[in-house]
């Protein structure tokens, strides 16, 4: 089978996301990259968290649908982001429950926290709520891919995308987990001491904890 490392690197994201409660049901879609025009999605209808190698639809950026099943109704969404960061390997749409519940309210959620929030959370962006699978979604995420590499889809889940699985994997994690220190936080009434604006960004330009991300001005 054509990409067959590409498949099974996507089927262990789909059990990972699951093992770890980062999925649940049908909602939720993943993508990779097969190439700099194709890339390959989960098929209509499919558990993110038990599907098989041959539950991937291949897309052309050109032309849509290529080959296998039925991809995703939200291919397009996925294709959008390609289309704007060639550099993008991956992308998980989920509706994990701490990150959902910030996307369907007005609870901002800091990325001061630690290490990891500093880095994969350096800028997020929430997008207006649009149907799932309708053009205007895909437009929208369009609009902002460049922007950021994290998206709340308001009254809807989240979307990340990085270079490749693993990294696409660690955002979605550090989201989740952020998403759930705050509202935690919140419940019990602690008051959480993230760094200040100078100290996360000396992190973000001077620690060497990754190279720092090429954003648009």
């Amino acid at each position: 089978m054509e990409h067959l490392p590409i498949l099974k690197e996507l089927h262990q994201a789909g059990l990972f996301m699951r093992e770890n409660d980062l999925v649940w049901g049908t909602a939720g879609n993943i993508s990779a990259r097969a190439d700099e025009n194709q890339f390959y999605i989960s098929a209509s209808g499919t558990y993110v968290g038990d599907m098989a190698i041959e539950d991937f639809a291949l897309c052309s950026l050109e032309a849509g649908p290529v080959s296998g099943k039925k991809p995703s109704k939200e291919h397009n969404m996925h294709r959008a982001v390609y289309e704007e960061r060639p550099e993008i390997g991956a992308i998980l749409h989920a509706s994990p429950f701490y990150s959902t519940l910030i996307a369907c309210s007005d609870v901002e959620l800091p990325s001061n926290y630690f290490v990891e929030a500093m880095y994969y959370l350096e800028r997020v962006e929430r997008i207006p709520y649009f149907h799932p699978g309708s053009r205007e979604l895909a437009d929208a995420v369009k609009e902002k891919a460049k922007d950021t590499n994290v998206m709340f889809l308001e009254n809807h889940g989240i979307l990340v995308y990085d270079e490749n699985i693993k990294e696409a994997r660690m955002a979605l994690q550090t989201l989740e987990y952020t998403a759930r220190m705050h509202i935690t936080a919140m419940e019990k009434g602690i008051t959480m001491q993230g760094l200040d604006h100078s100290q996360e960004q000396d992190f973000l330009q001077n620690s060497g904890y990754k190279p720092v991300r090429n954003w648009p001005r």
